[in-house]
């Protein structure tokens, strides 16, 4: 706790001052560009991989990167996309996943989480992903299952934010795009979803360069 709270100091004492017309704009208000949705996993910090001002981008957080599909019953993922979608007008969704992700390892084997009832439950999520990967790639070792397994995760949230309606009306009017990215962890590297090629191809930066959005 000690490190956290001498964080707090040299923010205070150095960013703030370097940051403080952003800061005071901010205090009036909020208008980020991108909806970042991604997992809970303290290694994956979003602002650090995309270098990022506090708001430039809304993040939504939880076990899994996982949407669930659009339902009546309020919750708080559904809420908080709509949100952004609705009220704030971001223009650009990210879902991103990651390597070694801890959340896809335990939708792999439910079982294991019978100590963890919520957990579990909220995993079940990633049934569908899961199933696809074993009915297209049967036989994988462990760890090119979790990979691929972190990769479709991806895809099937992107899917189920489409039953969003928000999502789906301004996804079909072209003023919202969708983009599934996964980051390496170890390297550093992020993989974006290209839709011409149905695979992960290296994001290298730069609009020009990004495959094209999720549609």
């Amino acid at each position: 706790m000690e490190k956290i709270v001498e964080g707090v100091r040299q923010f205070q004492e150095t960013v703030v001052p370097a940051k403080r017309r952003l800061l005071e704009k901010l205090s009036t208000g909020q208008w980020p560009e991108v909806l970042f949705i991604t997992c809970s996993d303290s290694r994956v910090a979003p602002n650090l991989i995309t270098q990022t001002d506090p708001g430039d981008l809304f993040v939504i957080r939880n076990a899994g990167n996982i949407v669930p599909p659009y339902a009546a019953e309020a919750n708080g993922m559904s809420a908080s996309a709509e949100y952004a979608v609705a009220a704030l007008k971001v223009g650009h969704i990210v879902v991103c996943g990651h390597t070694g992700c801890g959340a896809m390892k335990g939708a792999m084997d439910l079982a294991s989480l019978d100590a963890l009832p919520q957990v579990r439950g909220w995993l079940k999520h990633a049934e569908a992903p899961l199933r696809t990967v074993d009915t297209l790639h049967p036989g994988l070792d462990p760890d090119a299952r979790l990979s691929a397994l972190v990769e479709r995760n991806v895809l099937q949230q992107l899917a189920n934010l489409q039953t969003h309606p928000y999502v789906a009306a301004r996804t079909a009017a072209g003023s919202l795009q969708l983009h599934g990215w996964v980051y390496e962890i170890g390297s550093g590297n992020v993989f974006a979803y290209d839709e011409s090629r149905k695979a992960f191809s290296p994001l290298t930066g730069g609009a020009a360069n990004e495959p094209p959005a999720v549609s």
